[in-house]
């Protein structure tokens, strides 16, 4: 258990220290203060052990699991069919960077203590979080990096039952995403029944539905032939998210600029497109109850996107089928959600466009990208004094309740 005291922020760190106070605030950010936000972190990551897949998946599995080869000049990549491989660079991490790498990690408990969920609940009321939404890192991000459709949903199984017994016990803090083979629909829709039978209350759906470079011959998000698995999600009640990274292989850039290029433009940009699949196509006027959230790619783009979407739907509108009974981006803000974490662009935008109800707040427990353990200064300094109380509030955890089946404590329900 990480106590605040222990915590050493190395010079390259110590820029998330600064922070202003708010004035007008009425509550704080702080596990301290006497009058508290609801926070929920609608984007989280944890660790499963690193043979989960090949302990638990038939053999007949194991030679399409990625693997760590090491080369004759010591460097070392990980290879998978159909990938480039792709170095691993080790970095030698000092101060609190140490601590996140270390963080997250396949036990919830405390070594020694015997209390399940102990060590990462600590971890995220320290930075004054109530609850989170649980994604899968590690080996557990690549479960998706195939295109054989049985292998890929037999991992999703796997992810599915580790994580629920891990977490399941503790869901109204720790809500994890169960995982969803979406290449072949009988599969996906066999497993979000099976999962929310179990209990989970978040689905995860991979960017595109087939992994890999775009074919326009894939099946994908905005085709009819999606509505059995919307119908299953409608019946169960529960909420889409789309995580960055999990459409093709991010790693698309190599040389000067590449860790840059490859996160802006190959992991968080191809985020957009399943939302756009949906909000144009006609999915949430025949399923007006669904719920789909983009994660991790921030939310300042979101405005930028539902112009440019009414634009085509009101410029092109001899190619745009089907015509429907609103515009793409009011359909946006009644079914979607986008999280971020330090986005400035999406606080100074969200009151001015009405999309109040449709941003949350995350704080990327435990990446390096993320604002923990110092989530009250990142908040306190990205938020500043513009937004009204009641907008506050919404994005730092009463969007997340709506979205995600949160209960919010009898203390907070003022």
């Amino acid at each position: 258990m990480v106590q605040a005291q222990e915590i050493v922020v190395n010079p390259e760190n110590q820029w998330r220290l600064k922070s202003t106070p708010p004035k007008t605030w009425k509550k704080g950010v702080r596990q301290r203060d006497s009058k508290k936000y609801f926070m929920i972190s609608c984007d989280t990551h944890l660790n499963p052990p690193v043979t989960l897949f090949r302990d638990r998946l038939d053999s007949k599995w194991h030679h399409l699991l990625p693997r760590v080869e090491k080369r004759e000049n010591g460097e070392r990549f990980i290879v998978m069919p159909g990938a480039r491989p792709e170095r691993l660079i080790d970095f030698a991490f000092q101060g609190e960077d140490l601590l996140r790498s270390q963080a997250g990690g396949d036990s919830m408990s405390t070594p020694g203590s015997g209390v399940v969920g102990l060590q990462r609940i600590a971890d995220q009321e320290m930075d004054g979080v109530d609850g989170e939404v649980i994604f899968p890192n590690g080996p557990a991000l690549l479960m998706w990096s195939s295109n054989d459709n049985d292998f890929v949903s037999a991992q999703c199984t796997v992810w599915n039952d580790w994580v629920w017994d891990v977490c399941g016990p503790y869901v109204d803090r720790c809500n994890p995403a169960a995982a969803i083979c979406t290449a072949d629909i009988d599969l996906a829709v066999r497993e979000v029944q099976r999962v929310a039978k179990k209990g989970f209350r978040v689905l995860t759906l991979p960017c595109k539905p087939i992994w890999g470079a775009h074919d326009v011959a894939h099946i994908n998000y905005n085709l009819p032939v999606f509505d059995p698995l919307w119908a299953a999600i409608k019946d169960a009640d529960r909420g889409i998210t789309y995580h960055v990274s999990t459409a093709k292989n991010p790693p698309a850039a190599r040389g000067n600029g590449g860790a840059i290029i490859n996160y802006v433009v190959h992991s968080l940009a191809p985020t957009m497109e399943p939302i756009v699949n949906l909000c144009s196509s006609g999915v949430f006027e025949r399923f007006p109850k669904l719920r789909a959230a983009t994660i991790e790619a921030d939310a300042g783009w979101v405005p930028w996107m539902m112009h440019k979407m009414d634009e085509a739907y009101l410029k092109h509108h001899f190619w745009v089928r089907p015509k429907m009974k609103q515009l793409p981006s009011e359909y946006y803000r009644s079914n979607c959600f986008a999280s971020f974490g330090e986005d400035e662009a999406a606080v100074r935008l969200v009151e001015p466009l009405g999309l109040e109800n449709c941003f949350m707040w995350a704080n990327d427990y435990p990446h390096h990208e993320g604002s923990w353990p110092h989530s009250a200064e990142a908040i306190e300094r990205s938020f500043g004094e513009q937004l009204q109380e009641a907008t506050r509030a919404k994005l730092l955890g009463l969007n997340a309740a709506r979205a995600f089946g949160f209960p919010i404590p009898e203390r907070y329900r003022d």
